[in-house]
């Protein structure tokens, strides 16, 4: 059935028959291609939203009406993108698990629930091979990846004493790099594989309580609003441009959308096209 409406469709194309398409219209006061998302009453937490990816998600959750919350280390970008989008600062270290178990503490108790989770924390440092010790390992692990876990964890005990008949989003934030790398990236490629492997994990274990787990694998994405770009930089994506944080934070909102709840445990590369581009030098 679906190869005969294509093949009626295409005949029509040929023919000139196919009825010319309407013009959509727009709502008053919206130009072509301008999207307003309003979601009803969600209550966010993100991780790393003081600044670059983290920061356009808290950005973006509050002008769809959202309740933020968002957890940080750098306590004066913090306060700043809380005075600047109404989003509310809690200061914490997360690679201190005791911290950031408080801070959640803080956030369920004030919020009753959370909503959406957008798990975005991360520090990039990459320094070669030979000079990796297990400190700097570790110590990236526990900021990149083991909040994640702590904070899925205490979503599903919390649901299993709260009923939320929406159910939720988890949106976990790893890399393109989790596909493709340089030498010197081990810790921080290890963090963001793992991030996109435990997307499916804890897809399967929170499934009993209604909420999607997918990630976001992000390219390269310029949080610095003065950098320039050499030509080279913006062709060599098959997009025609390096990504800005909006890109990643349009692809947040969408997954949490009410209805995109068929999204489940997939992992979203936005990086221009860069990982199916073939290269050889």
């Amino acid at each position: 059935m679906a190869d005969n409406y294509l093949e009626r469709k295409m005949e029509e194309h040929r023919s000139g028959g196919a009825a010319p398409r309407r013009k959509k219209s727009l709502v008053a006061g919206k130009r072509s291609g301008e999207l307003t998302v309003k979601f009803p009453p969600r209550r966010v937490l993100v991780t790393g939203g003081a600044n670059g990816i983290g920061r356009a998600v808290v950005e973006a959750f509050r002008k769809a009406d959202c309740t933020v919350d968002f957890i940080d280390i750098d306590r004066k970008a913090g306060q700043l993108t809380a005075q600047q989008t109404g989003a509310r600062f809690i200061p914490a270290d997360l690679a201190d698990a005791e911290q950031l178990e408080q801070a959640l503490d803080l956030v369920l108790k004030s919020r009753g629930d959370i909503d959406v989770v957008v798990s975005n924390a991360g520090i990039a440092e990459f320094r070669p091979l030979v000079d990796l010790d297990t400190a700097a390992f570790d110590h990236l692990q526990h900021v990149n990846l083991r909040p994640a876990i702590i904070i899925a964890r205490r979503l599903a005990l919390h649901r299993q004493a709260v009923t939320n008949p929406w159910g939720g989003r988890v949106i976990l934030i790893s890399s393109s790099r989790h596909l493709q790398s340089e030498s010197g990236t081990e810790a921080y490629s290890a963090s963001k594989g793992a991030l996109a492997s435990l997307t499916h994990a804890l897809m399967m274990s929170l499934a009993p309580y209604g909420i999607t787990v997918n990630s976001i694998s992000p390219g390269w994405i310029e949080t610095d609003p003065e950098a320039h770009h050499t030509p080279e930089d913006r062709s060599q994506h098959p997009s025609g441009r390096v990504g800005v944080p909006d890109d990643i934070a349009r692809a947040a909102l969408f997954l949490a959308l009410p209805d995109n709840n068929f999204i489940n445990g997939a992992d979203i590369v936005i990086d221009g096209g860069m990982t199916h581009r073939m290269i050889y030098v």
